[in-house]
């Protein structure tokens, strides 16, 4: 797997992204998804005293800890494990706040089931030796972009609405982005599994 995969699984959010310029690579991914993931769990479990939610700060430090690192080269023994841990907390997040404001249990199904087909088809699409456009990543609004909307829905008591908002733009926005490369493919529209490749 290449940095430049890496860095494309990762799902970063123009936020991120600008945090990872500002760091200029400097910032290791590995420990940094790992603070982020740790205050986050403390974050979620933190129960409410006479004011909001401190769950709801949780993408805010999440962003911080973990989004300077966005521009590193991912070039360390164990850096491929950052990706896996943003969907983790991305996924945990959104489940863990859904059901604590009463979102109905099938509409935090259907979001996180946009999240992880998104991020499957980016994971299959790489190792055909396609990327996803840049344009989609940005719409997408990357992994701290859609927990930042969902803290601030669930701040004003619009999470159920904002969940269903979100599900339906992310699935038309991947759906139809992805059925689109798939039918077009690229050059012969020969695909190589770099797996199998490499056995």
């Amino acid at each position: 797997m290449t940095v430049t995969t890496l860095r494309i699984h990762r799902d970063d959010g123009p936020a991120s992204r600008a945090l990872g310029r500002m760091a200029r690579g400097r910032l290791a991914p590995l420990p940094a998804a790992l603070a982020a993931a740790a205050l986050t769990a403390v974050l979620l479990t933190l129960p409410p005293e006479g004011g909001p939610a401190p769950a709801l700060f949780a993408p805010v430090i999440a962003l911080l800890l973990a989004g300077p690192a966005s521009a590193h080269p991912h070039d360390g023994r164990l850096d491929w494990l950052a990706p896996p841990i943003s969907r983790g907390i991305e996924y945990g997040y959104l489940a863990v706040l859904g059901f604590a404001q009463a979102v109905s249990a099938p509409l935090v199904y259907v979001l996180i089931a946009v999240l992880a087909l998104h991020h499957y088809d980016i994971v299959y699409r790489t190792r055909q030796g396609r990327r996803p456009q840049e344009w989609v990543l940005r719409a997408g609004l990357g992994w701290e972009g859609r927990m930042l909307f969902a803290a601030v829905a669930g701040l004003s008591g619009l999470l159920p609405f904002a969940y269903a908002a979100l599900a339906a733009y992310l699935g038309v926005l991947f759906g139809a982005e992805s059925a689109v490369a798939w039918a077009r493919g690229r050059g012969s529209g020969v695909m190589v599994d770099l797996k199998e490749e490499e056995a």
